[in-house]
């Protein structure tokens, strides 16, 4: 089976400051990777080159087997830090449309936003993804209003708009409430069963009961394949508490 994603012999350097060497990875159809590692470790770095927004400085990153960039349309993804003003004036529909953008003859967001380039198809789109990750009821507040719960589902909807082959996440849970971390990761068991998802996280102990493989990355990537990772398992291979990863590398 052809991977969705691949990456071969991957660097890359901000500059003339490494952030990733000889990078070698294949996430197959269907897969839950979680991707942990120390801050600076490379991790949104490596999101940043299989989306397409980074150019490798060596070796090849293909999504579909083509060059990620050609490929973009294919993914969806969820930041860590919304790039936007808390007060800006668009509704929860509105932001969630935009995921929609790749497919619409309008090449620009404002067109996107304009009545008469949303379709029929858009409209379903939305509401369906709305009411997938629980925010239908949200669709009409404005986006500076929500909490940080609800604005992370709001955001993972604009990824599912898109229609993604696989949905990338950096850090999806680390700016709501812990007891809302479960909440967002059952969603993401339910959508793994019809799409690959690559995961983002400090927590490897919690992340370890939804992921099918763990790929430890500081600068360089280290891949651990298992069915199942409790605590033990992450403290007798690293040697450290499960939510203090120390990550040794050759």
């Amino acid at each position: 089976m052809n991977p969705v994603i691949a990456l071969h012999q991957v660097d890359f350097a901000y500059n003339t400051l490494p952030v990733l060497k000889n990078i070698n990875l294949q996430v197959a159809p269907g897969e839950f990777l979680g991707i942990v590692g120390p801050n600076g470790g490379g991790k949104s770095t490596l999101l940043k080159l299989i989306l397409g927004l980074l150019t490798p400085d060596a070796g090849q990153v293909t999504v579909a087997g083509d060059h990620a960039r050609n490929q973009c349309h294919r993914l969806g993804y969820v930041p860590q830090y919304p790039g936007f003003e808390r007060d800006f004036p668009i509704s929860v529909r509105e932001v969630v449309n935009l995921g929609r953008l790749g497919r619409q003859a309008t090449s620009t967001w404002w067109q996107a936003l304009r009545p008469q380039h949303i379709t029929p198809a858009d409209r379903t789109a939305v509401n369906r993804v709305l009411g997938e990750v629980e925010a239908a009821d949200l669709a009409e507040r404005q986006i500076g209003s929500l909490s940080g719960g609800q604005l992370q589902r709001v955001l993972l909807a604009r990824a599912l708009a898109s229609e993604p082959a696989a949905l990338l996440l950096d850090e999806p849970t680390a700016n709501i409430d812990q007891r809302l971390e479960g909440d967002i990761f059952d969603l993401l068991r339910q959508l793994n069963q019809r799409m690959t998802i690559l995961v983002v996280s400090h927590d490897v102990g919690f992340i370890s009961s939804y992921v099918t493989r763990v790929a430890c990355i500081n600068q360089t990537l280290v891949c651990h394949q298992t069915d199942a990772i409790d605590g033990q398992i992450i403290q007798n291979l690293y040697g450290e508490q499960v939510r203090m990863v120390a990550h040794h590398h050759l």
